[in-house]
């Protein structure tokens, strides 16, 4: 489907200004000022200060919370948001209720206990950020995710994520029929998206620790609806001359 720019100068933006470039200013900001998220459920709140405000909207990881204060912003993490700066990028401490830093262990065992299926979720979130894809929830369209190839004020998302397991042998139902697929493809379609499903395959490790990541590979498969006008040879009518 090829990236959709959003106006004028906006590729231009986009790479003078490329997402791996923020991320990095951002994880050395929030290294330099030892930064902490607390725990809040199933998403964790950390503070921000005027620099971090401006970095964080760019790299779009979190969502501003509305605050009276000037000075300091809070934003609102996923977990996998979360879990990725704590773990992946080590540039932010997780505090639990108990106002104690969480190890890599312990919160990945809280963020299970949440949801049995965050292992998969956070392997496909991490394997797309890691390429520098912009990741924002996808419930909104009936999938996990959906990617951007830059900031979301400058492209449209090109890609609806969907994450399948191997182990799990599709066990949250999604995709089992052509039914399902054809449903899906439509959607994608109606919005403009390319359906990417993205396999884990966890190599038949327990999930019992983030070490297991190291083993689990990533399967990329994009899936899109059939044109049968792309298939057919070009046709060309033969006019006859009239016959005197």
């Amino acid at each position: 489907m090829g990236i959709r720019w959003k106006g004028k100068g906006a590729e231009a933006k986009a790479l003078a200004d490329p997402m791996s470039k923020i991320v990095s200013q951002l994880k050395c900001s929030l290294i330099e000022y030892d930064s902490r998220g607390l725990l809040s459920g199933f998403s964790v709140l950390i503070e921000a200060n005027e620099e971090q405000t401006g970095l964080f909207n760019r790299t779009c990881f979190g969502r501003r919370n509305i605050t009276t204060e000037k000075d300091k912003q809070w934003f609102q993490l996923s977990m996998e948001e979360a879990f990725y700066l704590s773990y992946m990028l080590k540039c932010i401490k997780v505090v639990g209720e108990d106002n104690c830093p969480t190890n890599d262990d312990e919160l990945w065992k809280y963020a299970i206990s949440k949801r049995n299926n965050f292992p998969n979720l956070f392997k496909a979130y991490s394997h797309l950020r890691m390429k520098n894809w912009v990741v924002r929830a996808g419930s909104q369209y009936g999938v996990d995710f959906v990617a951007y190839p830059h900031h979301p004020t400058l492209v449209y998302s090109e890609y609806a994520v969907l994450i399948l397991s191997v182990e799990d042998d599709n066990s949250n139902g999604r995709l089992r029929v052509w039914l399902d697929f054809h449903c899906t493809l439509r959607l994608c379609g109606s919005v403009a998206k390319t359906l990417l499903v993205l396999h884990i395959d966890k190599n038949c490790s327990a999930a019992t620790s983030p070490s297991c990541l190291e083993s689990c590979l990533v399967e990329e498969r994009t899936v899109t609806r059939w044109n049968p006008e792309q298939s057919r040879e070009n046709q060309t009518t033969v006019q006859k001359e009239p016959s005197n």
